[in-house]
């Protein structure tokens, strides 16, 4: 059995923004946490994604829905790390890099 060792998009997004430390200042918490798809991209994802589950995509409606997917996995990566600073003690500069 093999491994494989490609990393997905979200992954190297997970090691970009490492939601698990709470480095932000305040000021960017509060902007990261305003942060939304856009209505047309959310009207987008629900055909997409109703047509995924009945299984019926067409290859480029898949990339297309892997696309947002990807995206909002990245937003919630940067939402987790926004809420985790909001925590006392969170936000050290030293924390920072």
């Amino acid at each position: 059995m093999s491994v494989s060792t490609t990393a997905t998009e979200a992954e190297i997004w997970r090691r970009t923004i490492r939601p698990e430390l709470g480095d932000l200042a305040p000021e960017e918490v509060r902007l990261v946490l305003r942060w939304r798809l856009a209505e047309s991209d959310r009207d987008r994802v629900r055909p997409l994604s109703a047509k995924a589950s009945e299984g019926s995509l067409a290859p480029e409606e898949a990339v297309e829905l892997d696309n947002y997917l990807n995206v909002g996995s990245a937003l919630e990566f940067l939402k987790a790390k926004a809420r985790l600073s909001l925590r006392p003690g969170q936000s050290d500069p030293r924390a920072r890099g």
